[in-house]
């Protein structure tokens, strides 16, 4: 906050008639978080601020400030109070979601703000479209043109929709809203405009009506629904070709990188495409779509023409059932949109190890139903045991140790400055920085390796280990490493917090230590190096 001349002539009793002031015109409310204020009880912890900030032309004088509570006036992540009381009440929104273990998404604010309640009725004439919005009162007949895409031959038409009549397509385009929104919602409030309109499209045309499903756009709707924008300028295809609509999304985060799609997004959209693949292949050779004798390989072959995209759409389909699983206890500790300060994984390093690590990339050949119904079908068995796995991890090094209130922000500065710490919080977050759990997430690929070699069923240069199942013996080696891994004393030793944990290492430096002992530098950080039969009781020999 700047100095404010006004706040600084008021004698104490003058500042406290103006906290009453402001707190009776707030109706007793905190002017960002909108949550109730005592006056007694919340004494010494209240801040009075401009509403819009002396920089940007506010003026100093009582029509321009605000009771706030202090905790949320500095950790607000805009300057302006009126952007900072919206940017709030996305983050209340956030913390819903994420009882549902989700981030929020465009139906979520939608919602929120009174969207999404009615379909669109309408008739085409000619090269016309006609609708009203009856339902909210507006029953003037609106009456637009319709294009053709010279391209792709689709027809469009483009509206300023009323929010109630704006939906969200979670297939075609799957992601969430993230806390990169308030950027948005500041550089709309300021007046600078959107640059971008939102598409959605229109279907059923014999009955007429239809939802408005947005499928691309959704973070900048987002941001003018929350500024309380009631109507959204979008371009809507009507009764498109859906598949198109999903490649051109997933080819525009991926091979043409014409947008930033998290990379969970990707998968998700990589399995939608092979989902819609493998109904194709079904319809184009007569089968029932509960038929699914038939391989990943002869999908692959079927589709000559995109072999390379059909193994990654095969690929992302298993990795999107582990991401997304209910079952998986690691995924609540990971942040799907990048590497936020509150989780310790980001989906990306999750990508770098665990499904580098466990995942088969080569296409089956067996068919996809084969021995489903015994439970030993050779994908499933791989989704289920990475599963197992990555629960195993949770339950030993993450549940009831890493706190999401504390988060990851600056760690080891807090280390280093002298301040107490939760120390298992901090075991936690050291075991699953990027380049360490890539480290030792190798030595369970080993026990595996050898668990396999020692009962012949090891083949050279394959990784399909996950494809067969685990006897409960290798799993009880497993969860035993990695409870003596978390028990090793060099992630409680606060010594280290300047030297191999006070910075981003390459993968190297952890591989080294693990191998030697050591550091690159020579320093002494285990008493030994790593060696998995010492690690597991019984050992494997």
């Amino acid at each position: 906050m700047a100095h404010s001349i006004y706040l600084s002539r008021l004698n104490s009793d003058e500042r406290a008639q103006l906290v009453k002031k402001l707190w009776e015109n707030q109706g007793g409310r905190c002017f960002i978080s909108g949550k109730e204020i005592d006056l007694d009880l919340h004494k010494g912890q209240l801040d009075i601020d401009h509403i819009v900030p002396l920089v940007n032309g506010g003026k100093d004088d009582s029509t321009n400030l605000a009771l706030t509570f202090s905790s949320a006036n500095r950790s607000k992540q805009a300057a302006d109070l009126n952007v900072a009381r919206i940017i709030w009440k996305f983050k209340d929104l956030a913390e819903e979601t994420q009882k549902e273990n989700r981030n929020p998404n465009l139906t979520d604010v939608l919602k929120q703000y009174g969207g999404s309640s009615h379909k669109l009725r309408y008739r085409i004439e000619g090269d016309s479209i006609k609708f009203s919005f009856a339902e909210i009162g507006r029953v003037d007949i609106i009456t637009l043109p319709i294009y053709t895409d010279k391209l792709s031959n689709e027809k469009y038409f483009f509206v300023l929709l009323p929010i109630e009549y704006v939906h969200h397509d979670d297939k075609i385009n799957p992601r969430s809203i993230g806390s990169n929104v308030s950027k948005l919602i500041a550089e709309f409030y300021k007046g600078n405009p959107q640059l971008h309109i939102s598409l959605g499209y229109i279907e059923n045309l014999e009955d007429g009506v239809s939802e408005v499903k947005l499928f691309d756009g959704q973070h900048k709707a987002a941001a003018q629904i929350m500024l309380n924008i009631r109507e959204i300028p979008v371009r809507v295809f009507i009764n498109p070709d859906k598949d198109k609509l999903t490649e051109s999304n997933f080819n525009a985060g991926t091979s043409l990188k014409q947008v930033a799609f998290d990379k969970s997004i990707q998968r998700h959209l990589g399995s939608a495409l092979y989902q819609d693949r493998v109904e194709r292949y079904q319809k184009a050779t007569n089968r029932d779509s509960n038929d699914f004798a038939f391989s990943e390989k002869v999908l692959i072959n079927f589709y000559k023409g995109e072999s390379r995209e059909m193994k990654r759409y095969i690929i992302d389909s298993v990795k999107d059932a582990i991401t997304y699983s209910p079952e998986n206890k690691l995924r609540e500790y990971i942040d799907m949109g990048g590497r936020a300060k509150e989780k310790p994984l980001s989906y990306s390093t999750v990508e770098k190890t665990f499904y580098s690590f466990f995942i088969c990339g080569d296409a089956l050949e067996t068919n996809i139903d084969y021995k489903l119904e015994e439970g030993k079908n050779p994908r499933e068995l791989e989704k289920s045991q990475v599963i197992r796995l990555m629960n195993i991890i949770a339950e030993e090094i993450l549940v009831g140790n890493f706190d999401f209130e504390i988060g990851t922000y600056k760690i080891e500065n807090k280390i280093q400055s002298g301040e107490p710490v939760n120390w298992n919080h901090v075991v936690a977050y050291r075991m699953m920085k990027e380049e360490i759990i890539y480290a030792w997430l190798r030595y369970i690929l080993e026990i595996i390796i050898a668990y396999r070699v020692q009962n012949g069923q090891f083949s050279q240069g394959k990784k399909d280990f996950f494809q067969e199942e685990f006897p409960e013996q290798l799993w009880s080696h497993i969860r035993t490493f990695i409870q003596n891994l978390y028990n090793l004393p060099l992630w409680r030793n606060p010594a280290f917090s300047s030297t191999i944990f006070g910075g981003k290492q390459v993968y190297k430096f952890w591989q080294d230590i693990f191998s030697t002992g050591r550091s690159p530098q020579g320093e002494q950080i285990l008493t030994e190096a790593i060696n998995i039969n010492k690690m597991i009781i019984p050992s494997l020999i």
